[in-house]
């Protein structure tokens, strides 16, 4: 029986390779591409969930400051996890983790690789997380401070096919580091990547040098660097814990209150990846937009193949209702269409399969991900087998229900029953595919016009045609170094700050002024810098002076506006201000500049003498770029003959913080075309079908004198009328969702009129292209040939 039914289907689908063809295109791009977002959004979700553990690690951030500059912090100090571990009940494991920018440089033998990244983490990162150690110890994976666990993929690049346990890395060509152990490389959706790890007890010698406030690590409260992770035992309440340990702090810091020293919050470690600190959810907002993007994709497949289903139901009257009258029971017509549906997907599965396969190495490179089809990967089946199952059922149910509802008598009189008969559905069905592309479109103009504004906004002060470096060993040569570099055509300033302008995420609460409220408490953004900085980035000041270079600029400071606005500072040159430990006085204020992302409001930021720093910056001019470039690797070899130089421009740091947004809007582009594309693929099948039904009517209209331009317009009127509907419906559903994302920048564009009468006006022009080509094409037909059987 079956196979009968599959036969009639497959005559069905090659007896007319028109529509037949329309169906497969618009559900293979539909499946491929709803897919795609789909593994995206899937990969998105399942970061850290690899851990047996997930549900009961957490991570502990800190709530620090009042007013403005209130916020939730991803660190805490390294001894919370040691004081959790000894007097918080229902804490099972505690690991700490920290960056490691110690050692970017490594060698073995004439071997020399820079771009490492390493971590500082405790013996316990391998029982709390579920990482691969290959070879090692989990129980004591460090068996002294000078040991490293090196990655699969890091002990190719230092070793090739040699064993390297046991072997000496040397780091910045004078500290040796013995490997203890290799581990895999860290999963795609791990929310840690490194290719070194380090033990955290390391960094007890920077506390075993005269003049350290602070005893050890373990007793360091001062120092918010650390990513801190529990492991609670099963049932144990978060929030008691978090009290705990706030509790624990206070006690611990007498001198400060407890404003000063914040609280307490842990955050589920799968919640780390598409949730900030402060319980923003912008990651999850983005999630949650992609996968409806997705359902809109597949549910634009859908309704054309209903539509197109549908709509030819007449055609296919007679053949049902002979059917019936032979002796088939509406069970059977209901298999037989269904199976032509399963059929139609089978094929549209198999080329989605294909297409997904040759579009996943671009598809990784615009979402910066490095995802595959894995065919054994029964999460991928998961996403696939209930995305096709759902869309089978949507497209496969209502048309075979419609189909097999009328009664045979009347279809053979070409009395239709209403089902059939009235199209209303269809025009439902048309108008929820154009609200879905037109939104699209809104959104992605919206996106584009944010992603501009951020490239065009003045940020304060000027980065263009600067590139800085670490200077190492430069460090104590600066005078020379710089006068050397001046001297040079090419470049057009030097200076040197102990970061970069453009992105400045170190903060501390220990700063205190004159009149300071005992109450209040706030995080500043601190940034050395010598007494050609402002003048190099043009920065503007408000009030006060600069830097002069002079011994008693040790004792000076100068603030953004926003940092005398937060702390309340009344006429504050002149002010009394201890920063560090530091006493000294407020020589001047700056304006404010974007130090930050722009999704970030600008933060208080102090601005202290430091006239030799880390890092030099060199501004050079258009086309001059490679000479300056040139003329400090001339340089560097003197100071710096066993380092690479590596330097970077501005301009590229600045784009990094936003790589994210663009990669979404690129993906947006693709989506809203294919959208638009599989629409108007519908529309045209609906045309041709309009034309092919009324082909009578036109050749009588024609035969009576109607124009071409009057048929035309008869042929494209109804859908045309849909299309205004869709955009009327489309505008203010796309304004809410597009305001919603905006809300994650804190300083947006406008979201303007124009942009929805451009994105209406747009998919008007493209419907009425679609729908006019078949509308003029039956319109010029011979009148004579469709009616010749009258």
């Amino acid at each position: 029986m079956f196979k009968n039914y599959f036969k009639t289907a497959w005559r069905n689908l090659a007896n007319n390779k028109f529509y037949s063809s329309l169906n497969i295109i618009g559900l293979t791009v539909g499946l491929a591409v709803g897919l795609l977002i789909l593994l995206w959004v899937n990969d998105e979700r399942s970061f850290d969930r690899f851990n047996t553990d997930a549900a009961n690690i957490y991570r502990v951030n800190t709530a620090l400051g009042t007013g403005l500059s209130k916020g939730v912090y991803d660190v805490t100090q390294a001894t919370i996890a040691f004081h959790a571990l000894k007097e918080v009940p229902g804490v099972k494991n505690a690991v700490r983790i920290m960056e490691n920018g110690d050692y970017p440089i490594f060698s073995y033998g004439n071997k020399v690789l820079t771009g490492n990244r390493g971590l500082f983490v405790d013996s316990s990162f391998f029982k709390v997380f579920d990482y691969k150690l290959l070879k090692g110890s989990r129980e004591q994976p460090f068996p002294g401070p000078q040991s490293v666990i090196i990655t699969q993929t890091a002990a190719q690049r230092f070793f090739g096919t040699a064993d390297p346990m046991g072997k000496i890395l040397l780091a910045n060509n004078k500290e040796g580091f013995t490997v203890c152990g290799i581990m895999a490389d860290f999963p795609e959706n791990s929310s840690f990547k490194a290719d070194l790890l380090f033990p955290a007890s390391l960094c007890q010698k920077r506390y075993q040098v005269p003049g350290s406030y602070w005893p050890s690590l373990d007793e360091d409260w001062g120092n918010y660097a650390w990513g801190t992770y529990l492991q609670l035992q099963p049932g144990v309440s978060i929030t008691a814990v978090a009290d705990q340990l706030t509790k624990i702090n206070i006690k611990h810091q007498p001198g400060f209150k407890p404003i000063e020293v914040g609280e307490y919050r842990l955050q589920a470690l799968t919640d780390i990846h598409l949730q900030a600190p402060d319980g923003s959810a912008e990651g999850k907002q983005l999630v949650n937009i992609f996968t409806i993007v997705a359902m809109l994709i597949l549910g634009i497949a859908v309704i054309n193949y209903i539509n197109l289903s549908t709509a030819r139901a007449m055609l296919r009257a007679k053949e049902v209702s002979l059917r019936k009258i032979i002796g088939a029971g509406r069970q059977q017509l209901i298999t037989q269409f269904v199976i032509e549906t399963f059929l139609f997907f089978a094929i549209a599965l198999c080329l989605a399969f294909v297409f997904m396969t040759a579009l996943m190495p671009l598809y990784n490179n615009l979402a910066g991900k490095q995802m595959h089809m894995d065919v054994l990967d029964a999460g991928l089946w998961k996403v696939i087998g209930f995305t096709v199952l759902a869309t089978m059922l949507a497209s496969g149910i209502y048309p075979a229900l419609l189909l097999s509802s009328f009664q045979p008598l009347n279809a053979l009189k070409g009395k239709l029953s209403w089902g059939i008969g009235n199209i209303a559905f269809r025009k439902v069905l048309v108008v929820c595919q154009f609200v879905c592309s037109i939104g699209l479109v809104i959104g992605t103009v919206i996106i584009h016009r944010q992603l501009s504004f951020i490239r065009e906004k003045k940020l304060g002060y000027d980065k263009s045609y600067v590139f800085s470096f670490n200077m190492r060993n430069m460090q104590g040569h600066l005078d020379a170094v710089a006068a050397t570099l001046r001297s040079q055509p090419a470049i057009q300033g030097v200076t040197a700050a102990s970061g970069n302008i453009v992105s400045v995420p170190n903060a501390t609460v220990d700063i205190k002024w004159e009149g300071k409220d005992p109450n209040q408490s706030f995080f500043i953004h601190p940034l050395g810098i010598d007494k050609d900085f402002l003048n190099f980035f043009k920065l503007q000041l408000a009030s006060g002076a600069n830097f002069t270079g002079s011994k008693a600029d040790s004792a000076h400071f100068i603030l953004n506006e926003t940092a005398v606005k937060e702390a309340g500072i009344k006429d504050p040159l002149g002010k009394s201000l201890t920063f560090y430990g530091n006493t000294g006085t407020i020589i001047g204020v700056v304006k404010d500049f974007h130090f930050a992302s722009l999704k970030e409001k600008i933060q208080p930021f102090i601005f202290y003498y430091r006239p030799v720093s880390s890092q030099l910056f060199v501004r050079t001019t258009a086309g001059q770029s490679a000479v300056a470039i040139k003329a400090v690797e001339k340089l560097w070899p003197q100071y710096n003959a066993d380092f690479p130089l590596e330097y970077r421009f501005m301009d590229e740091t600045f784009d990094n913080l936003y790589r994210s947004d663009r990669q979404t809007g690129t993906l947006f582009d693709i989506f809203t075309i294919i959208a638009i594309l599989i629409s108007c693929l519908g529309l045209f099948g609906l045309a041709t079908y309009a034309a092919h039904v009324k082909v009578k009517e036109i050749g009588i209209r024609k035969a009576l004198g109607a124009s071409v331009l009057n048929i035309a317009a008869m042929l494209s009127r109804d859908f045309l009328t849909l299309i205004i509907i869709a955009i009327i419906i489309a505008m203010p559903v796309a304004w809410w969702a597009v305001d919603q994302w905006l809300v994650n920048f804190a300083y947006r564009v406008t979201i303007r009129w124009w942009v929805f009468v451009t994105a209406g006006a747009g998919a008007l022009l493209i419907a009425l292209c679609t729908v006019s080509f078949q509308a003029i094409k039956a319109a010029l037909a011979n009148p004579v040939k469709s009616l010749r059987a009258e």
